[in-house]
């Protein structure tokens, strides 16, 4: 699976951002898809996932109530729609894809996309 981010940005703090993570190579049908950050000097922190064939959402406390994700099969993209930004959503986030087990639960996937900058001042 090929994944190809895309939407970071710099924007102040309330405002929003669209993620998107393009996906190619494999069908999804069975994989879940999900978006994790990193902040400097931070682990890598799991934000999002989506079981791409029942539409099941996951989502980090962190981001509760503000972000959301969701999927377009037609054109194999997954999307971060992120609300009411903080600067502590201040991340390189990557889209990854893997298993559900193991984008939800160990949250260790095999699949990454290159990180895009999210940037929210104060």
């Amino acid at each position: 699976v090929q994944l190809q981010a895309s939407g970071g940005g710099l924007v102040q703090a309330g405002g929003s951002l669209r993620l998107s993570c393009a996906a190619s190579g494999r069908t999804l049908v069975n994989y879940a898809m999900g978006w994790f950050r990193q902040a400097p000097g931070q682990e890598l922190e799991f934000v999002a996932a989506i079981i791409w064939s029942s539409s099941s959402t996951y989502y980090a406390d962190s981001v509760k109530g503000r972000f959301t994700i969701s999927r377009d099969n037609a054109k194999n993209t997954v999307y971060l729609q992120m609300n009411s930004l903080k600067p502590e959503d201040t991340a390189v986030y990557y889209c990854a894809a893997d298993s559900t087990y193991n984008i939800v639960v160990v949250k260790r996937p095999g699949y990454w996309g290159q990180g895009t900058q999210v940037t929210v001042s104060s």
